[in-house]
């Protein structure tokens, strides 16, 4: 069966068979800055989201055999936006992520990183999409079997074709721990985590994802943004921000800085509502 399964808007789980939606649940969340700047969305509910999703179908294929997979940035500080920036610099090699129609895969190219991530976030579970497995290429794609979506695995494919530097987003903290090992297990392996999609995670996750990733992305979760406040070694962005959980996402967000030629200033924030 065609079938998708999304968490987006306010983190609304959005059911997609055979190109059409077919359940939303209401948003967690009322408001999203991004949303209202870039659609001019000022209140989240169920039939928003469902128009707004329609929109991403008839747009640029999502869930679909027409899906586009190529885009250039669409904001100036985003985990897509800063993955594209460090494969440029030859920071990393590949990216583990998700796509739907193929779950995970091995990402070699700044466009489509940009293209599969900066479009859709929070795929919970996807279907097998031929079209699009075979523009991703079949040897980038984990399963093309059942499409399943697993970030170990994924990063261990990587690592068994020769990439040393892999880069993976993760949407939960209870992966992190293993990635690391798998790291510790694997010389001359060097692993980089990104957290997304964090909306709603509790507090012992949210400590998790900042002792074992190294970029956070705050979405609307209190706990984040509790946490990176106190423990991050760099915070960017004003309504959303990113925060830097090691050293290493320090270099990667300074990175993204210098290519986009801006200094991290502090303006007047303006979050998701609420934040939970």
């Amino acid at each position: 069966m065609d079938e998708h399964i999304v968490e987006a808007m306010g983190k609304s789980k959005v059911v997609i068979k055979n190109g059409k939606v077919v359940e939303v649940d209401d948003p967690k969340i009322d408001y999203c800055p991004l949303f209202h700047e870039k659609r001019g969305i000022e209140k989240l509910n169920k039939n928003v989201v469902k128009e707004n999703m329609e929109f991403r179908i008839t747009d640029f294929g999502m869930c679909s055999p027409n899906r586009q997979l190529k885009m250039k940035d669409f904001l100036s500080f985003g985990i897509s936006e800063i993955l594209s920036t460090l494969l440029d610099e030859k920071a990393i090699d590949v990216v583990v992520m998700v796509c739907e129609g193929c779950g995970t895969v091995l990402i070699t190219e700044t466009s489509k990183i940009q293209g599969i991530g900066g479009r859709v976030s929070g795929l919970v579970k996807t279907s097998p999409i031929p079209e699009v497995i075979k523009r991703i290429g079949k040897e980038n794609v984990l399963n093309i079997e059942d499409a399943n979506i697993n970030q170990y695995k994924g990063v261990q494919l990587a690592i068994v074709k020769g990439y040393k530097n892999i880069a993976v987003t993760l949407a939960s903290g209870i992966g992190g721990e293993k990635l690391r090992q798998l790291e510790k297990d694997n010389q001359n392996v060097n692993i980089y985590l990104f957290s997304v999609h964090s909306t709603g995670v509790d507090h012992y996750e949210a400590e998790n994802i900042f002792k074992y990733c190294d970029v956070v992305t705050a979405c609307a979760s209190k706990s984040i943004r509790s946490i990176g406040s106190k423990k991050a070694y760099l915070e960017v962005g004003n309504s959303i921000p990113i925060f830097a959980a090691s050293e290493n996402g320090k270099k990667f967000i300074e990175m993204r800085l210098k290519k986009i030629g801006k200094k991290n200033k502090k303006g007047k924030p303006n979050p998701p509502k609420p934040l939970i």
